[in-house]
């Protein structure tokens, strides 16, 4: 996966937007005002920050070391850094951007989650 084909990927989630809150160097996906990915735009190989269920951050780390990895800067509790180092296909990476978003919209209230739909 490329940053192109990341970006894509988020855009064409319910009620995604992207933006640079955090300087012009990390793009930042958005569900209703809440993050769900961030990545370094010049980021060699592409890597990328998701929230993940804290059980599952773990279990994710034990079983890919060399891709998944506690998020730098982000609480390591309920945030991954995924490296799209050749080692998880892009149907895996796709997978742990759906898991992120999905917790991020089963968060949010009735009323924005209905509003996806």
């Amino acid at each position: 996966m490329h940053i192109e084909q990341l970006r894509d990927y988020c855009l064409r989630k319910p009620g995604v937007t992207e933006g640079c809150p955090f300087g012009p160097d990390t793009l930042v996906f958005k569900v209703t005002g809440k993050i769900f990915l961030l990545t370094g735009m010049d980021s060699r190989p592409l890597s990328f920050n998701v929230k993940c269920d804290p059980a599952y951050a773990l279990e994710l780390r034990e079983q890919h070391p060399h891709s998944v990895s506690g998020a730098y800067h982000m609480n390591k509790k309920h945030w991954n850094t995924v490296v799209c180092n050749g080692e998880l296909d892009d149907r895996t990476l796709a997978g742990f951007i759906d898991h992120s978003y999905d917790l991020v919209v089963a968060g949010l209230p009735r009323k924005d989650r209905e509003m996806l739909r």
